[in-house]
């Protein structure tokens, strides 16, 4: 297994379980027998639906002895309608309660968009805010401010532009130690991935496998399957290795964690098997050239006909 070391000494195993999607229930058994096999990083947010669960798994994981708590990584993050600043004390602590934690390893904004207090999907234009009401920079600062409580170690941003990211370091605010970002070969997001390295801030990879399982209503029409492009099969051939794991692979090549979800044993092994396959340059090179720029997760339901929000605008790209 890889890791991040954080400046302070901390560390973050570079693949981890992803939580989205796993149903509360099914997603103890998912944890249980992750953490059995080796996992030690578990991505978690509180508007999945699954936090009690993941908890009690986490809290039965360590009560029979599989393992310490010191040596999980657990990330939460915050969701769209706790944005005011004196909203985001009160949502980490619902998600240690959830989780059944003292402490959180990382805390992230979710997204850069912001919903009135309570209100967890819009319907209305009111139950909007805009980022000149609340601008991020202000949800940033009281987020950063979490870590002189000892709730949370470690903060940072999820879905966040390399725009997003200037406007908070040009500010004067200390600059997030993570951004989880769509990433995968068709949306390699290099020009970011660099901006980032070069902060030092590590990059998490959600949807590395293409995220087949959504739901119809975050489905594209005709989407691309990230696990049968012919490059991904070919190299799987060659190594041999499974596609899942050489998309992988490369991802965790580059320096990015990645947090796949998986409920069943067996892709679960398989996912972590991916830490021993090292890719050469060639295939690294042939895996590039994939990059479309495409993202399975577009941000369309955060831009409806009465948001404020724009695709364009929350990517800062020109949509």
């Amino acid at each position: 297994m890889e890791y991040f070391h954080f400046p302070n000494g901390d560390s973050i195993p570079l693949l981890g379980l992803g939580t989205w999607k796993a149903a509360p229930g099914v997603v103890y058994e998912a944890v249980r027998n992750a953490i059995k096999i080796g996992y030690r990083h578990i991505d978690c947010a509180s508007i999945y639906g699954n936090e009690a669960d993941v908890g009690k798994a986490l809290r039965d994981a360590i009560a029979a002895g599989d393992v310490s708590r010191a040596e999980l990584w657990i990330t939460s993050k915050l969701w769209n309608d706790c944005h005011l600043p004196e909203t985001v004390s009160p949502a980490l602590r619902r998600s240690l309660t959830d989780l059944g934690l003292d402490y959180l390893d990382l805390f992230l904004i979710h997204w850069p968009v912001a919903f009135a207090p309570g209100v967890t999907f819009p319907r209305r234009r009111e139950d909007y805010l805009t980022l000149e009401q609340i601008p991020l920079q202000q949800t940033w600062e009281a987020l950063h401010a979490c870590l002189s409580t000892g709730l949370v170690r470690h903060v940072g941003v999820s879905n966040f532009s390399q725009r997003k990211l200037e406007e908070l370091v040009s500010a004067g605010s200390p600059a997030p130690e993570v951004n989880q970002v769509e990433m995968h070969p068709l949306l390699s997001q290099k020009k970011l991935l660099d901006y980032c390295q070069q902060l030092g801030m590590l990059v998490t990879a959600y949807s590395p496998l293409g995220s087949g399982d959504r739901a119809p209503a975050y489905r594209g029409a005709s989407e691309p399957d990230l696990l049968v492009q012919e490059t991904i099969v070919d190299i799987a051939r060659e190594h041999p290795a499974s596609a899942a794991q050489v998309l992988l692979a490369w991802a965790l090549n580059r320096g990015v964690a990645v947090i796949p979800k998986a409920v069943q044993p067996a892709h679960q092994m398989v996912n972590l098997q991916a830490t021993e396959l090292k890719l050469t340059d060639d295939d690294t090179a042939r895996i590039n050239a994939l990059d479309q720029h495409y993202r399975f997760l577009s941000g369309t339901f955060l831009a409806g006909k009465n948001s404020p929000y724009t695709v364009g605008g929350i990517w800062d790209e020109g949509y």
